[in-house]
């Protein structure tokens, strides 16, 4: 029996997922529970086991290409069931029954979608009335027709902003389409020129983590008014201490002793002392996390991930170390799993390993702030009796919603991690 394999739901917010590989062909012989495809959502790569022993058949869905949950990937011809040839076509009387049953499971599952339409989330609701848009008239993508944040996102990156609120949706659905005719003639005939007048141009296919992670950019862009924020910390005990400490760590825990931990440390002491920090906007409410949750941005040449260290606030600065190692290799060896990368309350992102000094780093949404540590440098500095020395100073940037944050408590915030970071001493590691 040919079987559909839809597209699973790899977690309990997740709605799509993107093909990144294809496991098998049509012909492979698989048996139940082996991998049938690598499937990105959030940013991380799942294997899709099979269901059923058997032969595939078909692949219907395309490698960097987004299905929703659901929605067919591949057919298999199931073993064990009777394969149902092509010229089995059933009597015209047996159709006319299955039209009739289909018609009124078609007619029943309307009434009943229907009630779904008119339900809207917080977040497509601000959307819309940002942008003028009448819901009534958007044709949503969602259960029972319901209308999401994704479909507003998709009309208003288009460019569409309704002049007023009684635009049709057949006319919607036409200046969209002409407005997509126009950007394809566009892109037609820019590639036939680059193709004739300029070989040095080079066409780069984007790949599902970079589509990921450019989704989710718009989104937190589109969705929260980021403010910013940095302070200079003189971190020369630091650099003393860690330098003293780092080979006798290295020979004892077996990997090396970089600053982050640090700075892990003392942005997990600001986040128990100023919780407002360490939380999320939620429509009409915020929501404030007891625990902390410690998002890390971990580069890799695929592309940005951002792994969550749990219950970072129950560990010591050696216990931070081993998770921030533990949480790189498997970010870099392609190895995440989705409870790896949930539940974050606050991104802390290492931007000094590039060198950089200074950056204005984008939200994790729905969280409420982000912080960057910036590059360690030597820098003249003015001490307290005017004498001028050399000391090691870094910059420490932070990006904030301004819904949830306000320049107060994010000054107190940053203050906080300031003094911790400038008086750590030979009781710190054990902190």
């Amino acid at each position: 029996m040919v079987t559909e394999i839809t597209m699973p739901q790899l977690g309990e917010s997740v709605t799509e997922g993107t093909i990144t590989k294809w496991l098998v062909k049509p012909g492979d012989k698989v048996n139940k529970y082996d991998p049938l495809a690598e499937v990105m959502t959030d940013k991380v790569n799942a294997e899709v086991p099979s269901s059923y022993t058997g032969v595939i058949k078909e692949l219907i869905a395309q490698e960097d290409e987004k299905i929703d949950v659901g929605k067919v990937i591949c057919y298999m011809d199931v073993e064990g069931q009777t394969v149902k040839q092509e010229e089995d076509s059933p009597s015209s009387e047996d159709k006319k029954t299955s039209d009739a049953v289909q018609e009124q499971t078609s007619s029943s599952q309307e009434v009943e979608d229907s009630s779904h339409k008119k339900r809207y989330s917080p977040a497509v609701l601000r959307l819309s009335q940002e942008h003028g848009i009448d819901l009534t008239e958007v044709n949503g993508s969602g259960k029972g027709g319901r209308v999401t944040r994704k479909d507003l996102l998709a009309l208003i990156e288009k460019g569409f902003t309704p002049e007023s609120n009684e635009i049709s949706e057949s006319s919607t659905a036409a200046k969209l389409s002409a407005r997509d005719s126009v950007a394809d003639a566009e892109i037609s005939n820019y590639k036939k020129s680059a193709t004739s007048s300029d070989d040095r141009v080079i066409e780069v296919p984007v790949s599902g983590v970079r589509k990921t992670i450019a989704e989710n950019m718009v989104k937190s862009k589109h969705e929260a008014p980021h403010a910013w924020m940095m302070i200079e910390v003189d971190v020369t005990n630091l650099v003393r201490y860690r330098e003293k400490i780092k080979g006798d760590f290295l020979k004892n825990e077996g990997i090396k002793l970089t600053f982050l931990p640090f700075f892990m440390k003392a942005t997990i002491d600001a986040l128990k002392k100023y919780p407002e920090v360490n939380s999320k906007w939620a429509g009409d409410k915020i929501i404030q996390y007891k625990d902390v949750h410690l998002s890390m941005a971990v580069a890799t040449d695929n592309g940005l991930f951002v792994p969550v260290i749990k219950h970072a606030d129950e560990k010591n600065i050696k216990g931070l170390a081993r998770e921030l190692n533990d949480i790189a290799k498997k970010a870099r060896n392609n190895l995440l799993k989705q409870e790896d990368v949930q539940d974050g309350t606050f991104t802390l992102n290492n931007t000094g390993s590039f060198g950089s000094i200074q950056s204005q780093p984008i939200i994790n949404s729905p969280q409420a702030a982000i912080l960057s540590v910036e590059s360690i440098v030597k820098r003249p500095v003015v001490l307290e009796n005017d004498a001028i020395a050399i000391r090691h100073m870094v910059n420490l940037c932070m990006s904030l919603d301004h819904r949830v944050l306000d320049g107060l408590i994010s000054g107190k915030f940053m203050g906080h991690i300031k003094y911790v970071l400038e008086n750590m001493n030979e009781n710190t590691l054990n902190m």
